[in-house]
């Protein structure tokens, strides 16, 4: 028989998933606890080794109920177990072993809030013995009166946070004894008297209580009403400060409940506590669905560029690689493009990627590194890199403009619109001459040439095939049956709705497209929008579950393009980042690689 896998959780993870907290929760007055208390051998929570159940059901200070029983933990028991708590052996031996006791214990935990003195011990007991013996684990909400004592006492009041030290200061007439039932008993007036104490807190609710037991800055609990309002849609929410100014801009498919999740201890970021401070109201945008959400994310980051925002703040700082219109033609590094007839690869995010792509092409092809303007007429001195056979010397007249654009110009044009596959065999030659000679270094740089010239060629071929389509529309169904709906033009998103569930979506979508943004061409892979913005859109058109509607075009990529590297270049990532130690392929990969090259 097998059993299923058991993994200890910490308290988080005994809440829901997002850490929030169910808004409607009860006041603490009405909710239904459940105290409880186990005595174990001492070892691991391994689905045994608990040899006592002691638990107390409580509502409004009125006891409803106990459940007690020893348990036959089926291992022998240590003799300072037996010292601790007068638990025998022979105590034990006639008793039920755990399965038998586990369904009238979870019968008795059904509906109530789970309540415990160092909840994760006693918690993580009971769900490793659930998963060994079958029983589904309910789940329960989980205080823990050892947390909330942490942050309701001080240490002028009780010097730990012991049972024992806390029953004492709470006047408790059950003292602990490490016998099940008695040590729950105890617990049941320490949580009274924290109850009492929560009161001064502001802490009324189950929700609070939870929280408050939870490491929860003074910022966070102070600004907690923030959220208040917000409504459960897909969108954008915005923090902003008392002069309006964006300080934080996200996005969700749920905006209230992500909203929340920033006044729980699972924000742990500094920035955002500091922001948090500073934030007197949030603006939440609904949105048709959660792609719109995140492109309105990244045009409002771009907009406004928040101070607490790291991603997406300036996409105006992306660079290109220019191949120059003249008799020799160079590579240059602009930010702008412009319809000038010259050939661009990019964007890149940073300049120093761009001159690392194009340190490949100089690998690969003798284009002229420098950044004379020559003349066809005179000639100008020539470099060390001519005399190193790395440069044609076109400064020195000893090629022709013709021949120059064949041997250097065309394969750089040829591999940003189609065929890379020249280019990239003569990186991979030049990286295999170096690791013949063992010069390892110098071909860990080649190869990180390698990488980011890939990259960029694959990523701009990809962007091209849906920025040059004046339209397309598609769609894909919802979790409430309807279709979520975009028009997309240009690589941009001109529209976003959504059909209600049961209807015709024809009616939804002829809406959008008439109501959707005229964008107009231009110049470059992403004409009319951010990269990032239309690498959202493609992620999002290439699921499974989507469907293309309509097009204004074919949406094609070249057949012998840059997408047919992309295996070499998951190769070549993974050994850059140590996954993979060797600097040369493996003959398999290098066998691929060749038959690619000839497709």
């Amino acid at each position: 028989m097998t059993h299923p896998a058991y993994v200890q959780g910490t308290l988080d993870s005994l809440l829901s998933a997002d850490g929030s907290v169910d808004p409607a929760a009860l006041s603490l007055a009405d909710t239904t606890f459940v105290v409880l208390d186990l005595e174990t051998t001492g070892g691991a929570p391994d689905g045994g080794g608990i040899t006592e159940i002691g638990a107390v059901k409580v509502r409004a200070g009125e006891r409803l109920g106990e459940f007690a029983t020893l348990v036959n933990p089926g291992e022998p028991l240590p003799p300072f177990i037996t010292v601790l708590t007068g638990i025998t052996e022979a105590m034990l031996r006639p008793a039920p072993p755990i399965e038998t006791v586990l369904p009238a214990l979870l019968e008795f935990l059904r509906g109530a809030v789970l309540v415990a003195h160092n909840a994760p011990y006693d918690v993580g007991f009971l769900k490793a013995a659930c998963a060994r013996h079958g029983y589904p684990w309910p789940g329960p909400r989980v205080l823990d009166t050892a947390a909330l004592a942490r942050r309701a006492l001080t240490r002028d009041e009780v010097p730990n946070r012991k049972l024992g030290t806390l029953a004492h200061f709470f006047r408790s007439p059950v003292q602990p004894n490490h016998r099940a039932l008695d040590d729950a008993k105890a617990t049941v007036d320490v949580l009274h008297g924290l109850i009492e104490r929560l009161g001064s807190f502001k802490v009324h609710t189950l929700g609070d209580a939870i929280e408050f037991a939870k490491a929860v800055t003074p910022a966070q609990r102070r600004q907690r009403h923030l959220a208040d309002g917000l409504p459960h849609v897909p969108g954008v929410y915005i923090f902003r400060a008392a002069d309006e100014r964006p300080l934080y801009v996200g996005t969700s498919k749920d905006v209230a409940t992500r909203v929340r999740s920033y006044f729980t201890a699972g924000e742990k970021r500094a920035r955002i506590s500091e922001m948090l401070t500073a934030a007197v109201r949030v603006e939440a945008v609904e949105c048709a669905h959660s792609l719109e959400a995140e492109v309105r994310e990244l045009r409002l980051i771009a907009a406004h560029a928040p101070p607490y925002n790291r991603r997406s703040k300036f996409p105006e700082r992306v660079v290109w690689l220019k191949l120059t219109a003249e008799a020799f033609p160079r590579l240059s590094v602009v930010r702008r493009l412009a319809e000038d007839g010259a050939t661009y690869l990019g964007p890149f995010s940073s300049r120093r990627t761009a001159e690392l792509a194009a340190a490949g092409v100089y690998d690969a092809v003798p284009l002229r590194q420098c950044n004379h303007k020559l003349s066809l007429r005179s000639k100008t001195p020539a470099c060390a890199l001519a005399e190193l056979g790395r440069c044609p010397a076109p400064c020195e007249h000893e090629i022709t403009p013709e021949e120059y654009d064949v041997r250097a110009a065309l394969p750089f044009r040829t591999a940003t619109s189609g065929d890379p596959g020249p280019v990239i065999a003569a990186i991979l030659a030049r990286l295999d001459a170096l690791a013949d000679k063992q010069r390892y270094e110098e071909a860990a740089v080649v190869r990180s040439r390698l990488i980011a010239l890939l990259r960029a060629l694959i990523r701009m071929q990809r962007l091209d095939a849906l920025t040059r389509l004046p339209e397309v529309v598609a769609a894909r169904r919802d979790d409430k049956g309807g279709w979520e709906i975009v028009v997309v033009r240009h690589g941009r998103l001109a529209a976003a709705a959504t059909s209600p569930p049961r209807e015709h979506p024809r009616p939804t979508l002829d809406a959008a497209k008439l109501t959707a943004e005229t964008v107009l061409p231009g110049a470059g892979p992403v004409p009319a929008a951010t990269a990032e913005e239309t690498e959202r859109i493609l992620a999002w058109l290439e699921r499974p579950d989507t469907r293309l509607v309509e097009t204004s075009g074919d949406w094609v990529s070249p057949v012998r393009g840059a997408a047919r590297f992309s295996a070499l270049l998951t190769r070549a990532e993974a050994a850059a980042s140590g996954q993979d130690s060797s600097v040369r392929l493996s003959v398999t990969d290098r066998l691929d690689d060749a038959r690619s090259l000839r497709l």
